[in-house]
């Protein structure tokens, strides 16, 4: 007999983390699972890698997420690019509030955000502290100013 295994995920903000696991019987995969549960620190990383390196970088530092050529790229403080292997929109999931969408294709850490720089042609750039710009396209920015005005 073959059992189906049922697998809900909740994400809620808003709540408090929980995992609860309703099983017929401890076994293996149940032991697993809780050394998982239990070993989770709530940790706020992720890997970024360079042609040479990998490090681990906290939510906190990284300024942007931007997306080139296909691939998804954090960056520091100090204005350097990680490769990440996750798409932007799982990223967008897994990370805090503070990190907002500037474009379809870049995530902004609002807590890094220095100012917007409007252009000639009416196009707006977000600058941040590491001294780097990205494009905000104006249905984002909209979003953003109603964001901000309600702080």
């Amino acid at each position: 007999m073959v059992l189906k295994v049922k697998f809900s995920l909740v994400i809620d903000r808003e709540k408090p983390e929980e995992v609860v696991a309703t099983v017929h019987r401890r076994s293996e995969l149940t032991d697993k699972i809780e050394a998982m549960v239990q070993q989770y620190a709530g940790e706020d990383q992720l890997p970024g890698y360079t042609e040479d390196d990998m490090r681990m970088l906290r939510f906190a530092e990284i300024e942007y997420i931007t997306v080139q050529d296909g691939k998804t790229y954090a960056v520091d403080g100090r204005g350097d690019m990680y490769r990440l292997k996750l798409r932007l929109y799982e990223l967008e999931e897994m990370l805090p509030k503070c990190f907002i969408r500037i474009n379809k294709s870049a995530l902004a850490n609002e807590k890094h955000l220095m100012r917007f720089s409007a252009g000639f042609s009416g196009a707006v750039d977000a600058v941040f502290r590491c001294g780097r710009k990205e494009y905000v396209s104006r249905r984002c920015f909209a979003e953003i100013k109603r964001r901000l005005e309600q702080k």
